[in-house]
C-alpha cells in the first residue's frame, strides 16, 4: 500500500498526539517563554513530517524527518527541565518522555523505509 497523504503516516499521527498532549499539559503554565518554546518544538515535529512528505525526493523527505527528530529531542530536553522546575510531576514527565521516545523511534523507522 502506498501512502498518498501525510495524514496517513503513523509518525505524523503520533507527533500530532504528542503536540496535543504538550499543549494540554502546559496550557496553564505562566512561564510564557517556556510554554511557547516547548509548544513550538512539539508542533515542529509533525509539521516537518508533513512538509517533508510533499517534497520532490526521498532525500528531501529524509532531511525533514531528521529535523523532526531534532525537534522531538528539543521537546525531550525541555521536559527534563520542566520536571526540574516542578512544572511537571515525575509521573507526568515519564509519560511524556516515553511518548517522545516512541515518536523518535517511529520517525527513524520511516527514514529507514525510504532509504
Amino acid at each position: 500500500m502506498t501512502i498518498k497523504k501525510f495524514e496517513d503516516l503513523i509518525a505524523w499521527q503520533k507527533a500530532q498526539d504528542l503536540a496535543a498532549d504538550i499543549y494540554l499539559e502546559f496550557k496553564n503554565t505562566r512561564d510564557y517563554g517556556f510554554k511557547d518554546q516547548i509548544c513550538r518544538a512539539a508542533v515542529s515535529i509533525s509539521n516537518n513530517i508533513a512538509e517533508g512528505f510533499d517534497r520532490s525526493s526521498d532525500a528531501d523527505f529524509s532531511r525533514f524527518l531528521y529535523i523532526a527528530i531534532a525537534s522531538c529531542s528539543e521537546v525531550r530536553s525541555m521536559l527534563h527541565l520542566a520536571q526540574r522546575l516542578d512544572y511537571l510531576t515525575s509521573e507526568q514527565s515519564i509519560i511524556l518522555l516515553d511518548k517522545t521516545y516512541e515518536v523518535s523511534k517511529i520517525i527513524r523507522g520511516l527514514i529507514k523505509s525510504i532509504k
